[in-house]
C-alpha cells in the first residue's frame, strides 16, 4: 500500500515546531534576491518533503512581540495575545548533516521579511515554524510546466534539481530585468523563458498563451500574484486542455488594489 501512495500526488502532515536559528551566511544571488543561510542545533529533525513547501518566518516588531515568541501557539487556538508578523517562505535547501537551511528573499523594499533580509548579518537570529505539511509530487510525469515570478524561483529550482534525466521541463519566470536571471540546474532537459517586466514589453499571461507545451503526461505548477495565477490556470485548462488534477495554481502574494 505504501508503494502505491508514494507513486501518486499525496499530502504528508508534520508536527509544527518552532525553531530559533542563527544566521550563518548572507549572499546576494542577484540585485533583488538574497540567500540567507540559517542553522543551529534546533534545525535537527527539520523535514520538507515537497518542493513548494513553506515555513513561517516570524518577525517581532517590538519587545511585547519578542516576548510572545516564547509562548506563541501556531494553530486553531492561536488568536490570543500579541503576535509577531509572519510570512511564508519556501525552504530552498536544507542539510541535516551540517544543520543548515537556505531561504531566498526577494528584496522589494517593503514588508518585515524583505526589510529583515536586507540587513541580515551572521550572528543574528531568525525564528521559523513548520512546515505544517508537504504536498509531495513524485517524479512520475514525462514533462513539467513551471510558471511563476521571483517568489516562485526557490520552489522551481528545487523541483528542477530533483527531476530525472529523462524528463523535460518548460519554465516560464517573470522577473524585473535581465540582471535577475539565475542559473537553474537540473539533470532533466530544461527550457527557460524569462519574461522581463522592465519596459513593459513582455507579459506573463501572454507568454503562457503562446506556449507550445512539452509532449507526454504533463504536470503544471503556477505560483505568482493571486489573480495572475488564476488567469494562467484558466488558460492551461481551457485553451491548452490540461487535466485539472495535474495543474496546481497558487497565489504567493496579492496586488494592492489601491
Amino acid at each position: 500500500m505504501t508503494e502505491v501512495i508514494t507513486q501518486t500526488i499525496h499530502r504528508v502532515m508534520h508536527e509544527i515546531k518552532r525553531r530559533r536559528l542563527q544566521v550563518l551566511r548572507a549572499v546576494d544571488l542577484t540585485p533583488r534576491m538574497r540567500r540567507i543561510t540559517v542553522g543551529g542545533p534546533e534545525l535537527a529533525g527539520f523535514i520538507s518533503l515537497g518542493t513548494d513547501d513553506h515555513v513561517k518566518l516570524l518577525f517581532p516588531q517590538n519587545a511585547e512581540e519578542q516576548a510572545a515568541l516564547e509562548t506563541l501557539e501556531l494553530g486553531a487556538n492561536s488568536e490570543q495575545g500579541p503576535k509577531p508578523a509572519m510570512r511564508d517562505y519556501t525552504p530552498r535547501r536544507y542539510d541535516l548533516d551540517t544543520l543548515e537551511l537556505d531561504i531566498d528573499f526577494v528584496l522589494h523594499g517593503d514588508g518585515p521579511a524583505s526589510t529583515w533580509a536586507a540587513q541580515a548579518q551572521p550572528g543574528q537570529f531568525l525564528h521559523i515554524a513548520g512546515p505544517r505539511g508537504s504536498m509531495v509530487v513524485p517524479d512520475i510525469f514525462d514533462s513539467y510546466l513551471l510558471i511563476g515570478d521571483e517568489t516562485a524561483l526557490p520552489a522551481i529550482a528545487r523541483r528542477l534539481e530533483g527531476l530525472a534525466a529523462n524528463r523535460r521541463a518548460l519554465v516560464v519566470v517573470e522577473i524585473e530585468n535581465g540582471a535577475e536571471q539565475q542559473v537553474l540546474d537540473s539533470p532533466a532537459e530544461v527550457e527557460v523563458i524569462w519574461v522581463l517586466r522592465e519596459g513593459g514589453k513582455d507579459h506573463l499571461l501572454t507568454t503562457v498563451q503562446q506556449l507550445v507545451l512539452p509532449q507526454g503526461q504533463l504536470y503544471a505548477w503556477i505560483a505568482t500574484e493571486a489573480k495572475a495565477s488564476r488567469q494562467i490556470r484558466r488558460v492551461l485548462l481551457d485553451d491548452k486542455g490540461l487535466d485539472q488534477q495535474f495543474v496546481k495554481a497558487v497565489g504567493y502574494w496579492q496586488l494592492d488594489p489601491h
